[in-house]
């Protein structure tokens, strides 16, 4: 039971302490009436308000009227007796005089209390530090922007001549006064005259200013005392002046709105209060002072009085962007332009929206007979293409086609939809198209393909498949759309061009064929002589007629693996297959390699690696030709250059290989090729030779590109040709 008792009186004192009221003594300068205060105090109220903890007392200290030593001392007294039972968790000081009291007393009234300043003038750190003070004060210097106050004037009345001047002996006024000093000589070139009032009673300065011309502005900064003594409130002493004066006035405190001034660069009250209340808010929570820096930029703002902007007819908007403006009549658009221009764009919505409904529906009733009429002619031009044409859905059923594809397939259209590859293309090939299908769908690209068709009524029929995926309206894969380019003539075509460039090249051939068969008929020759000869002298062996059959049947087998190499050479290859570079060469040279020897011609061939056998996956024979045409064409060359004069002549041949090309290179030193002819030479019937037929250069660059995917070209290297030949690595190509 004890222990209940204690936790309750423990979490009643935990929450008293959480809700202990916090004491605030506000300490004025000046009296209550004086605008500034009272602005000062009415913002501090209505911040700190809504804390029901914090209890606000506000003291003024009337130093406007008196201010004298004894009358501080009797006040610092008359405090602590007023004060004796009160214990203040926090002191607010309001302008320069309660200020400098404060400091001067805080030891005897407020000892070591934190305490907050605003609306100080002239403020100097340094003070604080001289008196000890700097671990107990921070807050908000008052400081008037009276240079942005000028070029404000000059930007409202570019022709002003006359700038008046109206301050007071104050000591506040004379704090403004060391500033304006420094602030006069930069404006003095750009305002005509600049009069500084501070030492006339008011009817010598009524008298001035009733006499003001047109081209005259007032700067009124403060008039609480004149020449004579006599006291005025804040105002009295502007409405004295505006009683007499027709030329506008601008000024530099808040309060002065309502009673003349037009406005300006306004130090401001209420901002200096509500600044003050947030810190004040800090330090109740606990924030040390020395945590809380003072602001020493003025919180000022640009403020204007709506009545006399409209008295002088000036439309502030034109030179600021961000003020204030009082006394402006109600407007319900202003007082809730939200609201209005809210309800104005949701009105301006709406209608859009019926608008773009309306459209939207006519639209779509266009759009649908658009649309219908769009199907209609897809469907006829679909029809109309020599193309076959389908598309089918990610599962690979066929969702429809043209009539083309319909006939390629030997069946109607709509016996097609529904199908698969699987009911019309051999199972191998269908097989093939399905998984590139798959992968397809997996890429969201295009391919593209080679498919050969055999039918007995048509035989062999070439197409180039080329696919793309297609989605549906939601963005969701629909399946793939196929057109079949058949290119079986124009694959007859080039198939005949081969063979008519094959044919072309008979003659070079042939003499290679003769240069083959020279020496092996030149030996048969002379073997049967020699066996003719030892019959004649009878003596003719069996031995001697053995060998002679054995050499003469070398030469003939000889001769004949010539003339197999030729007709192997000159036959079309039908499929791709994997060959070896080295196989192609040996081949080759068994058919030129004496004619080029003979031409007086050193051809070397240089492997990448004596015992590594390069694969390429093609087509062997043609292959074969682009290397015969390029060798051939390099040894004319030679020919042509050195003629009879018996000078040796170069064809350098390298074959290199990588993980992706296997490249060869074929070398002659028989003189570059003119530039405007370099660029021409693989094209059709292009030729440099009386004889030619421009073909061969053109089918090897058909078979190289076209045929096995590969690449050719020619350049200068000094005074030699370089043809460069890469085809992808058999392996490469495979993995791709």
């Amino acid at each position: 039971m004890k222990r209940i008792i204690f936790l309750v009186l423990f979490l009643l004192t935990v929450s008293n302490a959480m809700h202990h009221t916090k004491e605030v003594l506000l300490l004025h300068s000046y009296h209550k009436g004086y605008k500034w205060s009272d602005d000062i105090s009415l913002a501090i109220e209505q911040k700190l308000s809504p804390y029901k903890h914090i209890n606000l007392t506000t003291v003024y200290m009337d130093t406007k009227k008196i201010a004298t030593p004894t009358y501080l001392d009797k006040l610092a007294h008359l405090y602590k007796e007023q004060f004796v039972k009160r214990d203040f968790d926090l002191i607010l000081v309001s302008d320069n005089n309660a200020f400098d009291f404060t400091i001067k007393y805080h030891e005897f009234l407020f000892k070591d209390l934190p305490v907050l300043f605003l609306g100080i003038n002239n403020f100097d750190k340094a003070f604080l530090q001289e008196n000890s003070m700097n671990k107990y004060m921070t807050g908000i210097v008052e400081q008037v922007d009276i240079e942005k106050n000028f070029n404000l004037i000059l930007d409202i009345h570019p022709d002003i001549k006359k700038l008046i001047i109206i301050n007071d002996f104050s000591k506040t006024g004379q704090a403004i006064r060391r500033d304006l000093r420094n602030i006069i000589p930069k404006f003095s070139k750009r305002i005509k005259e600049i009069e500084y009032i501070d030492n006339m009673d008011m009817e010598d300065i009524k008298h001035k200013l009733k006499n003001a011309k047109k081209d005259t502005v007032i700067l009124f900064v403060l008039l609480f005392k004149d020449k004579t003594g006599k006291f005025f409130t804040y105002k009295e002493s502007l409405q004295e002046i505006k009683s007499v004066s027709k030329v506008p006035t601008y000024g530099l405190w808040d309060f002065y709105l309502d009673y003349g001034i037009i406005g300006g660069m306004l130090t401001s009250a209420t901002a200096q209060g509500e600044a003050i209340s947030e810190m004040a808010l800090d330090v109740l929570n606990g924030k040390k002072i020395k945590d809380i820096p003072i602001i020493e930029k003025s919180p000022n703002r640009y403020m204007f009085d709506y009545n006399e902007l409209r008295k002088f007819d000036i439309k502030i908007q034109d030179y600021l962007d961000e003020y204030t403006i009082v006394n402006q009549p109600f407007s319900f658009y202003r007082e809730y332009s939200f609201l209005v221009n809210s309800i104005v764009i949701i009105f301006i919505i709406f209608t859009i929206l019926l608008i773009s409904m309306r459209k939207n529906i006519q639209k779509r009733k266009i759009v649908e007979v658009d649309l219908s009429n769009q199907l209609k002619f897809d469907k006829v031009l679909l029809d109309t293409l020599p193309n076959p044409i389908y598309y089918k859905n990610i599962d690979g059923r066929f969702l429809g086609c043209n009539i083309a594809f319909a006939n390629l397939a030997h069946h109607k259209r709509i016996d097609v939809i529904g199908k698969t590859a699987f009911d019309f293309f051999p199972r191998d090939i269908a097989i093939k198209n399905t998984n590139a299908d798959k992968q397809l769908l997996k890429t969201l690209g295009t391919h593209t393909s080679e498919l050969t068709l055999h039918s007995q009524q048509e035989g062999m029929r070439y197409f180039i498949l080329n696919k793309a995926v297609y989605l549906n309206i939601d963005g969701s894969v629909g399946g793939i759309v196929c057109i079949m380019d058949d290119i079986t003539e124009r694959v007859q075509q080039k198939q005949f061009l081969i063979q008519q460039s094959k044919l072309a090249e008979m003659g070079d051939m042939v003499a290679a064929i003769a240069h083959q068969w020279n020496e092996p008929l030149v030996e048969l020759s002379a073997e049967v002589q020699e066996i003719e000869l030892s019959y004649m002298l009878n003596e003719l062996k069996d031995t001697q007629v053995k060998s002679f059959v054995q050499d003469s049947m070398i030469q003939i087998q000889y001769m004949s693996k010539t003339l197999s190499d030729f007709r192997n050479f000159l036959k079309p290859s039908t499929s791709k297959t994997l060959f070896g570079i080295r196989k192609s060469f040996d081949e080759i040279f068994e058919i030129i390699g004496k004619q080029v020897f003979y031409s007086n011609i050193i051809l070397s061939i240089n492997y990448q690696s004596e015992d590594e056998n390069i694969l390429l996956f093609g087509y062997e024979n043609e292959f074969k030709q682009v290397l015969m045409n390029l060798i051939n064409n390099a040894k004319n060359k030679i020919i042509d250059k050195n003629g009879s004069s018996g000078e040796k002549g170069n064809i350098t041949i390298n074959v290199t290989s990588n993980n992706k090309y296997n490249t060869i290179e074929i070398i002659d030193d028989a003189g570059a090729i003119a530039q405007d002819v370099i660029t021409l030479i693989f094209d059709p019937y292009f030729t440099t030779k009386k004889e030619g037929t421009g073909l061969g250069l053109y089918m090897a660059k058909v078979i190289i590109e076209d045929k096995m995917s590969g690449k050719i070209n020619v350049r200068n290297d000094d005074n030699n040709v370089v043809f460069t030949i890469k085809l992808p690595n058999c392996d490469y190509d495979r993995l791709k």
